[in-house]
């Protein structure tokens, strides 16, 4: 098939191949799907997919949105910790659809990007991650850079900080002195990984991979509208939707492509205490 024949495989075909091998998650599959299909628009749009293209999805989880990927031809690994990527209906769901997978404890320590091959990967998808992150992330980063091929490019999408409907605005908080950020309870309460730990701004996106190395360049940068009416927790009214659209830095997420045109300088930042 060839690029211009492509089409977006929908909902309902990657619930049949779940519904095949096991099934899966499907409230989180069908409250999540919007933002699948739109990242998948904007990176086409951006600049379409060779045909094959090798696409690395970091944070797979349930191959949610590696799947839209392999029916559309494209070669497909999947990275994840290993409770997703062992589960049965996962493992048979990517049999079924030529998707590798491959799991890795703690990204901290990149042990399975250690494994693929140099230059081997024309998109890396890094969406709804880079908010969760809790560790210094530059050895998981030194192995992104060197198995994106030169003229491919990373994909993150993450809430926006600045957000009308975000947990920046909430002066409660602050008036009762219970602080910003996350909240006590929720460090008590939640698994590490189920926090926002830190959201970003646009700017503070592309400062963040300048920052780590001259050699990246940043193609697209976009403040997105809600994915659906139901997407996010805090529900918004049509005044909300107004201002949201009339000011882009208050819409709710933020969709980023950073494109390595060459490999000279590397990774640039060494961390120390």
């Amino acid at each position: 098939m060839s690029m211009n024949q492509r089409t977006q495989p929908s909902l309902d075909d990657c619930k049949a191949i779940f519904a095949q091998h096991g099934g899966t998650d499907l409230p989180y599959l069908e409250h999540h799907w919007p933002r699948f299909a739109k990242t998948k628009q904007e990176v086409e749009k951006t600049r379409p997919l060779p045909e094959h293209a090798a696409i690395l999805d970091i944070g797979a989880h349930w191959l949610h949105q590696a799947l839209p990927y392999a029916l559309d031809g494209h070669q497909v690994t999947a990275l994840d910790l290993p409770v997703t990527m062992t589960e049965p209906n996962v493992v048979r769901a990517a049999q079924a659809t030529n998707i590798r997978l491959l799991a890795n404890e703690d990204l901290e320590h990149p042990a399975a990007l250690a494994t693929l091959d140099d230059d081997s990967f024309d998109v890396i998808l890094f969406t709804e991650i880079i908010e969760h992150i809790t560790f210094n992330p530059v050895a998981m980063w030194r192995e992104v850079y060197r198995v994106l091929k030169p003229g491919g490019r990373i994909v993150v999408t993450t809430p926006n900080y600045y957000a009308l409907r975000g947990r920046l605005w909430r002066p409660g908080r602050l008036l009762h002195r219970f602080g910003g950020g996350l909240e006590v309870a929720q460090i008590l309460n939640l698994h590490t990984y189920a926090h926002h730990w830190k959201e970003y701004s646009l700017r503070e996106l592309i400062y963040y991979f300048c920052l780590l190395s001259p050699d990246f360049n940043c193609i697209k940068a976009a403040h997105l509208m809600a994915y659906s009416d139901n997407y996010l927790e805090v529900r918004g009214g049509t005044a909300t939707r107004w201002i949201e659209s009339a000011l882009p830095i208050l819409r709710p997420s933020l969709h980023l492509e950073v494109e390595l045109p060459h490999k000279a300088q590397g990774i640039a930042v060494e961390p120390h205490w």
